[in-house]
């Protein structure tokens, strides 16, 4: 929505406008390229408690086992339902800005 609205001839120099422009994008990059990692490091620790109660136990069935490694999975498999999206709404929005930057140095030759 900011970008349809972004009035080119407001802007003296392509400093300012990129400044303008990619100033959100930050946050969307530290989302996507972190969300994996979390997930990740979910994923071990949830590994890392299942361990844990199979040797307080003295062991566990299979079926508990597996329970267990499904769930821990799943904070992966949340990490890049997080990444996968906020990386194609960066990219996205960085086209858009980048298309922007063009237009304005067409337009101020």
């Amino acid at each position: 929505i900011f970008y349809s609205k972004v009035n080119l001839k407001a802007y003296d120099d392509i400093d300012a406008l990129n400044l303008d422009l990619t100033k959100n994008l930050t946050i969307l990059y530290v989302i996507y390229s972190n969300a994996p990692y979390m997930g990740l490091l979910g994923t071990v620790l949830g590994i890392m408690v299942i361990f844990y109660d199979m040797g307080m136990s003295g062991g566990m069935d299979a079926k508990t086992i597996m329970v267990g490694l499904s769930l821990a999975l799943k904070a992966t498999a949340l990490g890049l339902a997080v990444a996968i999206p906020t990386l194609i709404a960066y990219n996205s929005l960085l086209r858009k800005s980048d298309v922007l930057s063009e237009k304005f140095r067409i337009m101020k030759k």
